[in-house]
């Protein structure tokens, strides 16, 4: 992935260093967020948490100090987009604030810990990450490479579009009304509808503050396939049990990010009343 210009996002709070209730929705990707899932699945989580305790290293100061400035590209680039699109449908973008962190931190939603990931707050209304996230992208889920990051951190911002829109809110009152497996087929609607946006993010974003190509776009697929329910319950159960999922399966998240990529067209990002992924 190439930057083109590449402005940096003043909507951020970087807590790196300073140590530190509500939903965490879509942090399907750091190692916490990951045993939480395995644990939901019925699975072991120690081994997971166990492996991720021991692969802790020092931080390098540069590395890190890049992986801050990439962060404040992609959601400046992510600010661009989705304001654009929103006043195409004549209403405003209202920003979300990033934060970054190491370590632990405190949200809206409780206690962000280390290697959690990123995840999105709706109670106020923030995107959080631990920059240690990018290296486990890269190592653990063999998914390196810009826009593979960038991928992630737009999927969290889908779910700030999914906030906005009141999607988000008419899920949550489900949660009272409907049995766990209900509510878990809804559960996974919501992520694929991420999946989508950030697919969206990407079409518009091409040639403007991002130039991407095949080996890009493979990444970022490589991501979204690493990180379904099926591949999560395989590596921890050696089974899949699909009632139990709650983002989906890796290629139904690979089909909802190729659509928006595709299309760029918020109005086809209908995953909870479409079921043409029905037979992937």
């Amino acid at each position: 992935m190439r930057w083109l210009g590449g402005r940096e996002s003043d909507n951020v709070e970087d807590r790196r260093g300073s140590g530190g209730g509500g939903l965490l929705v879509g942090g399907g990707i750091g190692t916490v967020v990951i045993a939480i899932i395995v644990t939901l699945l019925g699975g072991d989580p120690s081994e997971i948490l166990n492996r991720s305790s021991q692969s802790a290293a020092p931080v390098n100061q540069q590395a890190d100090d890049q992986a801050a400035s990439f962060t404040r590209k992609v959601l400046a680039s992510t600010e661009d987009v989705w304001t654009k699109i929103f006043a195409e449908q004549g209403a405003q973008y209202r920003k979300p604030v990033l934060v970054m962190y190491r370590g632990t931190t405190t949200s809206g939603c409780g206690t962000a810990q280390e290697a959690m990931g990123p995840f999105y707050c709706p109670a106020d209304q923030k995107v959080y990450i631990d920059l240690s996230f990018y290296d486990e992208l890269a190592e653990r889920f063999q998914a390196p490479g810009e826009f593979a990051m960038s991928y992630v951190i737009a999927h969290e911002i889908g779910h700030h579009i999914q906030k906005q829109l009141g999607i988000m809110d008419k899920v949550d009152r489900l949660r009272q009304q409907l049995s766990e497996r209900e509510y878990n087929r809804v559960s996974v609607r919501l992520e694929l509808q991420a999946d989508f946006f950030a697919g969206v993010w990407a079409n518009h974003a091409q040639g403007q503050s991002i130039a991407i190509d095949e080996n890009d776009v493979e990444s970022a697929l490589t991501a979204a396939n690493a990180i379904g329910d099926d591949k999560i319950q395989e590596e921890t159960q050696g089974r899949v049990v699909p009632d139990a999922f709650t983002h989906g399966t890796s290629a139904q998240r690979v089909y909802w990010f190729k659509k928006g990529l595709k299309t760029g067209d918020l109005n086809q990002g209908d995953t909870f009343n479409s079921r043409e992924d029905a037979n992937l």
